[in-house]
């Protein structure tokens, strides 16, 4: 039996239902809080699409992408048995007006079947071009209006650029009210980085030194191994600074950077994010070249496999000038960071996959110590690791055993895991959309800040077109300037080291 609160009853309707996302993530998402007893007593999960499925086949699908994907493929309790009778599938075409009519019925009937009206949840788990025509033919129907009980979840990109950004809020809020509308961002869901919060203002001996008075700078890396995984047609449209900086990076920015909240309160959470946003120092085009470094992989070896280069990617230009890697140099123009360099990189063929936030401490000083010691000397360092281990390491310095005074740093390291079966991301965003808790989703005001910031590399690079790509081989760091940028500090990027 449970011990926690549960949600209230829902009816999630999941665009896109025969879709990959639905595949991989969402139906395993919401099958493990099924066994975990964090669904509602009273649920129901509508699958829509123009595929003709019938109920039974439609159920076989998702239990073959549990079997596959979830965090538990074994059913040795029935779980499925009672989970499934929850799924149904709807075929309808969504670009057609009349098809929505047929929502409103299975809500009408959901509604007679609990006993009381539901949530009702839109999970938009579509191409970015279909949203704006989906959300309005939503916005047509009068269960829509009911603002406390019907929500709209959109899956990021949110926006190609600023402008489309700002007319798709617009859009949105033309038809549904801020507190209806979530816009997903699946890192925020990630265990290690909800961490984030806890590790900074539950510890009072981290919230004194997190300031421009201890730390030195920040570094953010986000490298993936694998290449565009066939989606090289989305990724001409999109590129590393799109796709990772503009959302991921600069959200977990936010949670690092970002001024102790008085409430858990979503839009307590939220404003100090965009407060954060909002003082990033803004870049000039005639300084992108100084502060940002774009790349594209060749083809090569990785891991001893032969790869293509992007350009010979299914679906990409053989003369496509979109990079898969971006580096970036920001400063925060506030009190508590002024002049602090927050360096963020991110990639595709890299040499690991690892999302990591490593806060470099300034040096303590070292003149009461032996020479010997001076020879080791290393600054402390803080490292959250995201993925692929959850885990946060901070380097000190202590005394080797022996009779002279020489000193070697020394990780001590916090694995928040301890062997739990840790949730998805998209479990703990799924529930907290059923429960009405908006705290790690992406505000209006959010999306439209992160874009302003990015805009001007953006406009540059499309300006521009880049000498030499692709300038950097798979199983590498990027390309050579990345280094170069980071060093013209003095600094270097900080690796981690392979998990075993």
């Amino acid at each position: 039996m449970q011990n926690h609160k549960i949600p209230p009853a829902s009816l999630i309707f999941i665009f896109g239902g025969s879709g990959d996302l639905n595949y991989r993530k969402l139906s395993p998402a919401l099958y493990n809080l099924f066994i975990d007893e964090w669904m509602p007593e009273k649920f129901g999960i509508v699958g829509i699409g123009r595929s003709p499925y019938n109920d039974e086949d439609y159920r076989q699908r998702l239990l073959n992408g549990i079997r596959q994907f979830s965090r538990r493929k074994e059913d040795s309790y029935g779980h499925w048995d009672e989970f499934s009778k929850h799924v149904t599938y709807l075929q309808m075409d969504a670009e057609k007006e009349g098809d929505y009519q047929k929502i409103a019925e299975v809500v009408k009937a959901k509604e007679a079947e609990m006993g009381e009206h539901p949530n009702v949840i839109f999970y938009l788990s579509v191409a970015p071009q279909l949203m704006p025509d989906i959300a309005k033919k939503l916005g047509a129907l009068q269960l829509c209006s009911e603002t406390s009980t019907t929500r709209i979840v959109i899956e990021k990109p949110f926006g190609h650029d600023l402008k489309s950004a700002h007319e798709l809020n617009q859009l949105l809020m033309g038809m549904f009210k801020e507190e209806q509308i979530y816009r997903i961002d699946h890192y925020l869901g990630k265990e290690s980085v909800q961490n984030i919060l806890s590790l900074r203002f539950a510890n009072a001996l981290f919230e004194p030194i997190w300031n421009r008075h201890y730390i030195d700078y920040v570094q953010i890396t986000a490298s993936e191994t694998v290449g565009v995984e066939g989606r090289g047609g989305y990724y001409e449209q999109s590129g590393a600074l799109r796709d990772m900086v503009q959302n991921h990076i600069l959200q977990l920015m936010c949670m690092i950077a970002m001024e102790a909240p008085v409430s858990f309160d979503a839009n307590e959470i939220r404003n100090k994010k965009v407060d954060v946003l909002k003082a990033i120092r803004k870049i000039s085009k005639e300084e992108v070249n100084q502060v940002a470094v774009r790349g594209q992989y060749g083809e090569g070896w990785m891991k001893g496999e032969k790869v293509p280069g992007y350009k010979q990617e299914k679906s990409v230009n053989p003369n496509s000038a979109v990079e898969t890697f971006a580096a970036v140099k920001f400063y925060i123009d506030n009190w508590r960071w002024q002049d602090v360099p927050f360096y963020v990189r991110t990639g595709k063929r890299m040499n690991q996959k690892s999302t990591s936030i490593t806060i470099q401490f300034k040096t303590a000083p070292s003149y009461a110590f032996p020479p010997e010691a001076a020879e080791t000397w290393r600054a402390n360092r803080l490292t959250i690791s995201i993925q692929p281990e959850m885990e946060v390491k901070l380097r000190f310095q202590s005394k080797r055993a022996g009779q002279s005074m020489t000193l070697s740093p020394v990780d001590m390291i916090f694995n928040p895991k301890d062997g739990e079966n840790e949730p998805e991301a998209y479990e703990t965003l799924l529930l907290d959309v059923m429960e009405g808790n908006a705290t790690l989703f992406m505000r209006a005001d959010q999306v439209e800040a992160a874009w302003k910031i990015v805009m001007p590399i953006l406009e540059t690079w499309e300006s521009r077109p880049p000498a030499g790509f692709p300038n950097y081989t798979p199983d590498s760091w990027g390309p050579e300037d990345a280094e170069a940028l980071i060093a013209r500090d003095g600094h270097n990027w900080i690796t981690m080291p392979p998990v075993k």
